[in-house]
Parts: structure tokens; sequence; C-alpha cells
């Protein structure tokens, strides 16, 4: 086990960190909001001065196995929450460490659960950060370390970091050079970014809107600085943010194919087709739900388009309170949650490429009750997926429904009502933010005791990390010198 190595990735994030705060000490200073402006310096400062000591225990052995790789993924998205917690906490706006870790880890893992109850009243700099974390949470905060700095040497070691931090069943390099592939990500993530805070201003919103808005979208995490989400913005730029939202629910590399003119390879992906297919057809199956709601079927449409776009991305804004829809439409949506966005793409979820995978064994595993001498392999777009995959598919599987079931149980101490209870533990898992009930669009988690705020922030980190490098932290044989 290298420790060091380990301990010199923390102090790299705590490093990134601290720059990514500056932003937000600059407008706690513009707008002279003295108590967010020395709390967040302080994180700065504290994060900038522990990034240091990297150099005190400077690793002997560069290497980065598969369980640094895990556990090093895992210890640093607890770290960056933790610190990244301290504004919150320490300029008073949210009075409860839990609860501003509770914040932090939701906007890290761009859940977008939050336990504000006015949202409005908080300093304009803590805003600015608490929507930036879902920008960096979204593509991976130690994927961006492989994007600009050369963490580790040998053959696998950037692949162990990447494979622990990338959603979905299996990572795959867009380029040989695996930090090649880590710069090609970002420069997509950063130029969609870019467009869609553009075509916001064109629309009318302030810049501090659209940046914030962005944000939440570009992570699918959905934090809003408005109580109400977006409902209080033009038809055209909640039409900007479903797209965009759906946009960012793509694998990356369908982009990166797209860049290429490989047009053939998008239009035969599998994943992409299901991906739109189910998006388009609970759009269809919503608004012919909720049209006697609604005056006009466009504007069923519209509500229908946003929020199967933002639930099925796991990004989570609203612009209706959908727990007032039919008990078909939330259905499907809760049913959407599970699913989540592609593989590869910012959103949360099950992934539907894994969901591809299951319905895939699932139907050779008939096969083969019915012609037990046939082989058969389970094939993704022309190609064969290796048993470990599927192997890994099904633990993963059963680790997601042991962790749901349990953080239900726990949860229900609060006595709360059943649809409150498993929405908020599925939305938390699934990195989605509102459920149902008292979590609902217009709800919040504040009601929820110490106890159960920190089992979701652990089901928050195990969904963004797809469960492994969290359970890793567990188990003793992992921490083993040998």
């Amino acid at each position: 086990m290298n420790y060091r190595m380990i301990f010199r990735l923390i102090c790299y994030i705590l490093r990134v960190e601290a720059v990514c705060l500056l932003p937000s000490v600059g407008i706690s200073l513009f707008h002279h909001e003295t108590p967010a402006l020395l709390a967040t310096a302080a994180a700065v400062v504290g994060s900038a001065l522990f990034s240091l000591l990297t150099y005190l225990f400077p690793p002997k052995d560069k290497q980065i196995g598969a369980r640094e790789g895990f556990l090093s993924v895992a210890l640093c998205w607890v770290v960056v929450s933790l610190v990244g917690a301290l504004p919150f906490c320490l300029s008073g706006a949210v009075p409860s460490y839990v609860d501003s870790l509770f914040e932090t880890v939701s906007g890290f893992t761009t859940t977008g659960a939050s336990i504000l109850t006015d949202i409005e009243a908080m300093p304009m700099g803590l805003l600015y950060w608490r929507s930036f974390t879902h920008w960096l949470g979204g593509m991976g905060v130690l994927v961006f370390l492989l994007a600009v700095i050369p963490m580790g040497k040998g053959k696998n070691s950037l692949l162990h970091v990447m494979r622990a931090e990338s959603p979905g069943p299996q990572v795959d390099k867009l380029v040989p050079k695996l930090q090649d592939s880590a710069k090609i990500l970002y420069a997509i993530y950063i130029g969609l970014t870019l467009l869609q805070v553009v075509l916001l201003l064109l629309g009318g919103m302030p810049l501090f809107d659209a940046l914030t808005t962005a944000y939440g979208t570009a992570g699918t995490g959905g934090f809003a600085i408005k109580g109400d989400s977006l409902m209080g913005y033009s038809p055209y730029l909640q039409a900007v943010c479903t797209v965009f939202m759906a946009l960012f629910g793509v694998n990356f590399s369908i982009f990166y194919l797209i860049l290429l003119r490989q047009f053939l390879k998008v239009l035969k992906n599998q994943e992409l087709l299901m991906y739109l297919g189910l998006m388009l057809g609970s759009i269809a199956v919503i608004t012919w739900d909720i049209l006697p709601l609604y005056s006009q079927v466009g504007e069923a449409l519209h509500q229908a388009a946003f929020q199967v776009s933002s639930i099925m991305t796991t990004t989570g804004f609203a612009t209706a309170d959908f727990n007032q829809w039919p008990a078909l439409s939330k259905t499907l949506l809760v049913l959407l949650m599970f699913v989540g966005a592609c593989a590869g793409s910012t959103g949360g979820g099950m992934k539907v490429a894994r969901v591809l995978l299951l319905c895939k064994a699932g139907r050779r595993n008939v096969k083969r009750m019915l012609r037990p001498r046939s082989v058969s392999q389970v094939h993704m777009d022309g190609q064969a997926v290796n048993e470990e995959v599927l192997q890994n598919t099904y633990s993963y599987l059963a680790l997601y429904g042991a962790i749901m079931a349990l953080s239900i149980f726990i949860v229900a101490v609060d006595e709360f009502s059943l649809e409150t209870n498993a929405t908020a533990v599925i939305a938390c898992l699934n990195n989605i933010g509102p459920g149902l009930d008292l979590v609902g669009p217009m709800g919040n988690y504040a009601a929820f005791s110490p106890i159960s705020k920190l089992v979701l922030s652990f089901d928050m980190l195990a969904g963004r990390l797809e469960l492994f490098p969290m359970l890793m932290l567990m188990v003793p044989m992992a921490w083993r010198r040998t």
C-alpha cells in the first residue's frame, strides 16, 4: 500500500479546492459579505497550507495500484467535502456543520438535495461556491487533476484513478494516452458549459444566474439560486436548460465521435438509442397524463420534457411541482430515477448502459435455459462484453439494493412517510436531489435528523463513486501494506 502517494493526491486536491474557492472570496469581497469572506478565506488558507505537507512527505514510489486508486478517490471526495463545508459553517450561513457537510456533499456529488429553507438569503459568494461544486464534481475532481497534473507513473496508474471515479460499468480511453483523454473530456465539458452560458445570456438571464445555472446543468446537479428553482424564468430559458440537461446526460465519447465526424458510430450506439428512446417515450406518456392539468398541449409538453430531462439526467431542477401530478407520471419519474443517464456522462443513477447490459444478460440466460449446450455472449455495439464486466454489473446491482434497503431502514427512524423516506434515499443514492412528499421539488431535507443526513450523505458519495470506492474504505484488507 502506497500511503504517501494517497496523501500526495489528497494534498493535490486540496490545492485545487483552494484555487476554486478564490472566485467566491472575490464575490464576497465585492458584495461586502464580511462573514462569508472571512470564512471562505480561512478555508482557502487552511487548504493551501495543508497541501504543502506533501513536500515534507514525498512518495518514494509514484506508482498507483488498484487499491490506491480506489482508496485515494474515496478519501479525496470525503476530504474535499469536509473542507468545502467550512465556508457555510464558519460564516454562520448554515449553523450546523452536519447540515453544511450535507449541502457540500450534495454539491460535489451533483445531487442537488438541499437543507436550505431560504436560499435567496444566502450570501452571493456562498451561492456561487455552492453551484460551482456541481461543476467541479460533475466530471470528477481527480479527472481534472489527470488533465493538468502528471500524478503517477506506471502503465495503469492513471487508469486505476479514472476507473474509480468515472461513472459506468467500464472506462474507455478516447485516445491512447489517458491524460490526453482527460484533457479532451474537459475541453468538451468547458465548451458545452460556455455555450449554455451564452444562450442563457441571450435570453436575458443575468450573468450570475447564467453561470450558476450552467454549473448546475453541466454537472447535472440542480442547485438553483432561487427558492422556486427555475420556475420564475422564461420558457425560452427553461427550454435551453431542458436541451442541455439532456446533452450532459449523454456519454461524452459521443461528442468526441461527432467531432471526428464518425456519425455512423453515433447512430449505431445502443446506449444512446436506448437513452433517447426512454426519454422521448417518457415525455410522450407524461404529456398525455398531465394534459388535463394544463390549458394547452404545448405547455404540458414543455413541462413534461423539462421534468423528464431533469430527472433522467439526475439534475433535479424543477419548473413545476410534480408532487401534484397524477400517480402514473410520478411513478414513471421514480423509475427514471433508477435508470439515470448514460455511462461516461455527468449524470447519476444506475446508468443506461447497465440497464441495457442487464437486459441483454437476462435474454442470454433465458436462451441458455432453453438450450443448455449453446454458447452465447453478450454484445454491445457489435463487440463482445467481457464476463468480468457482467459480473461487476451483477455485484453492483446487489450492493445497490442492499445499501438502498439499509438506508431506508435507518432513515425510517425519523418517522416520516414511506414515500418521503424511500424517495429521499433513492434520490440521494442516484444523485438526483428531489424526491416525493416532504422532499419533493418544493420541499427540502432540513427536517431529517443528523444521523439520517449523514446516512444520506454517504449514499450520495456512494452513488457518485459507483459504490465500490466508498465501500472499500470500510474493508480492513484494503488498508494492509501487502
